[in-house]
């Protein structure tokens, strides 16, 4: 399993995690499907996100919007990446399309048979076992415009994701609460960190800290 996760930040930022993605895709010049939350204003993201990567000599990029109508030939064509990226946004509307077209299944093949997912802010917290950490803090949380109930995800890890972290005491109040209602660990990575999962084993990119059981640790 290859994964990595973008707490979030400007181009600059995320270079490091962006060279391990590379690395862990097995060759220099990956093929990359960039897959938005939303189609509405997703090229600009894109555009971005082309930019980043066209720095470290990539050339082969597609995107794939999949709240508007698409083929089976676009779609075979977006799983044949070395590659895929998850983008940011709000993580209910992404969840809810991503339940829609049936990409959850097809996702998952993808990390099983060896394909780099990555994802950035929302589509990092949709790798996890569920949403949640899309509802809060209650000052900066995602709006479930779509009345999505059930939060479950991809589940392809054992711990909770929550980017774009401010280390100030106004989060850490409410981070410290909601892992105190979970068992497994809640990562809080700010904006230009991130996890790289690669097999069984996590590595940090950049500051990040963990919440587990109502307790803060940093981490890096």
């Amino acid at each position: 399993m290859k994964l990595a996760f973008y707490g979030g930040g400007e181009l600059h930022d995320n270079d490091p995690l962006n060279e391990q993605v590379i690395h862990l895709s097995g060759t220099k010049k990956p093929k990359i499907t960039f897959i938005p939350s939303t189609s509405y204003e997703g090229e600009l993201d894109f555009f971005d996100y082309v930019t980043n990567f066209r720095r470290h000599g990539l050339k082969r990029f597609m995107y794939f919007p999949i709240d508007v109508p698409y083929d089976h030939v676009l779609l075979d064509e977006a799983f044949d990446s070395d590659v895929i990226h998850l983008g940011g946004g709000n993580t209910y509307y992404f969840l809810n399309w991503l339940r829609k077209t049936k990409m959850i299944t097809r996702l998952k093949k993808y990390v099983k048979e060896g394909g780099v997912l990555t994802g950035l802010s929302a589509g990092g917290i949709i790798m996890t076992p569920d949403i949640t950490t899309a509802g809060y803090p209650h000052f900066d949380k995602d709006d479930n415009e779509d009345g999505i109930r059930n939060l479950k995800a991809l589940n392809l890890v054992k711990f909770d994701f929550f980017p774009h972290y401010r280390n100030s005491k106004k989060y850490d109040k409410e981070l410290s609460r909601e892992s105190g209602l979970i068992e497994r660990p809640l990562y809080a990575i700010p904006d230009g960190s991130g996890i790289v999962v690669n097999g069984e084993n996590i590595t940090f990119c950049g500051k990040s800290w963990m919440f587990l059981k109502g307790k803060k640790t940093i981490l890096k």
